[in-house]
């Protein structure tokens, strides 16, 4: 389900939001399909049931996925929390392309980046 890199500087907790994002995304995780509990994942990837909880509760939050009392948690629609993810990434691009601007990253030089993207990806859209 979700792998983690001891070795990324990026916290444990970030690894399992954007692993458990990218599943919900690409429909590896269908819409209402079962998690595993905190207790199975933090026990699988052996670390602290906290770290998954703060995962779990973060995505919720997101509206990546809902947790329903006595029953579990599931994955959520796409459509639910897409908005204001897609919302909250572009606030990002939109200050890392400021910045490659000041830096005299020719407009060009970027577009051909997100090209290369694009295609990496099979030119979906």
């Amino acid at each position: 389900m979700v792998t983690l890199n001891y070795r990324d500087a990026k916290p444990i907790y970030e690894q399992i939001k954007d692993g458990i994002r990218r599943l919900v995304i690409t429909d590896s995780l269908l819409p209402d399909e079962k998690l595993p509990s905190v207790r199975e994942l933090a026990a699988k990837l052996a670390i602290n049931p906290n770290t998954i909880a703060r995962a779990y509760k973060d995505l919720e939050n997101e509206g990546y996925i809902y947790a329903l009392s006595g029953k579990g948690t599931f994955a959520a629609a796409k459509a639910e929390g897409r908005e204001r993810r897609t919302s909250e990434l572009l606030e990002e691009f939109d200050e890392i392309v400021t910045e490659l601007i000041y830096l005299s990253v020719r407009p060009e030089v970027l577009q051909e980046r997100v090209h290369l993207l694009e295609m990496k990806r099979g030119g979906k859209s």
